[in-house]
């Protein structure tokens, strides 16, 4: 499954209201770390669909960033329910993110 890109505008219907668990990658462009996480994120997206893969880049989505209290990046917020359900900062490599997401 593809990694969704979210914004303000479909962040209430691509998150919010799934019905799967959702993982969302908060990044940046400038940011090394957020640049491996990605392909790690991506990979997984492609190995199970039992979670929603999205992507919210801070820079372009500050008021998402913001609301998340998102200080820092790369941050991963597990959304269950529509709910924040648990949260990782910083790399986190293919088997951590496993164990965090229970696949």
């Amino acid at each position: 499954m593809a990694v969704v890109t979210v914004t303000k505008a479909n962040f209430e219907e691509v998150v919010l209201k799934s019905q799967k668990p959702v993982l969302v990658d908060f990044w940046a462009v400038w940011c090394g770390p957020c640049m491996a996480q990605g392909p790690v994120v991506d990979a997984l997206s492609e190995e199970t669909d039992a979670v929603v893969f999205a992507k919210v880049n801070v820079d372009e989505e500050m008021e998402l960033a913001q609301q998340f209290r998102v200080m820092n990046i790369p941050t991963l917020l597990l959304f269950e329910g529509g709910k924040v359900a648990k949260t990782q900062i910083g790399f986190a490599d293919q088997g951590h993110l496993k164990a965090f997401l229970g696949i």
